[in-house]
């Protein structure tokens, strides 16, 4: 039995986009709760050279929408901005998940082979082929950057666990 490019990429993005909607709502409660300034949660890091929740966020959001777009062949949408509140997060949550719910099985599935180009015209230019692109790039990428985002939550004192991380599936 084969896996689809889409059943690998779409649900699995949307679950995890679905949870870390969740840790942001807990986290948003946490600081009220706590009397914590929420920017103060949205700016923790990890260690200091490392990018804020905020950054995490957005970059996640940034593979979530690039892998759906890029093996579907179309462009991927940009959305402007830095987030700084709880509030804009969601709303970059939520965009991204309503541009998820658009794609097909029929639009992604058979992109295996399909040629994929990140920073094009760039020095950091790199081709993959769409199912090398999804499995040893895009997924990990956006995995990393949710995984930090909850650690950084977790290291804050948010009261999380494994089931939080994962979501519903």
């Amino acid at each position: 039995m084969t896996i689809s490019m889409y059943a690998a990429s779409v649900p699995v993005l949307q679950q995890m986009l679905g949870s870390l909607t969740n840790l942001l709502t807990k986290a948003e409660a946490h600081a009220t709760a706590r009397k914590i300034e929420p920017t103060v949660l949205l700016q923790a890091r990890l260690f200091p050279d490392m990018l804020p929740l905020n950054r995490q966020v957005e970059i996640a959001c940034d593979f979530a929408k690039g892998i759906a777009s890029r093996l579907a062949g179309q462009d991927v949408p940009v959305f402007e901005g830095t987030d700084q509140t709880f509030a804009e997060c969601q709303a970059r949550i939520a965009k991204v998940l309503a541009l998820l719910a658009s794609f097909t099985p029929e639009q992604i599935d058979g992109s295996e082979a399909r040629q994929v180009v990140i920073q094009p015209g760039t020095a950091r230019e790199r081709t993959f082929a769409g199912q090398t692109y999804l499995l040893g790039y895009g997924l990990p990428q956006f995995f990393f950057h949710i995984t930090t985002a909850y650690a950084i939550l977790r290291h804050n004192g948010l009261e999380v666990g494994k089931k939080d991380y994962m979501g519903s599936y």
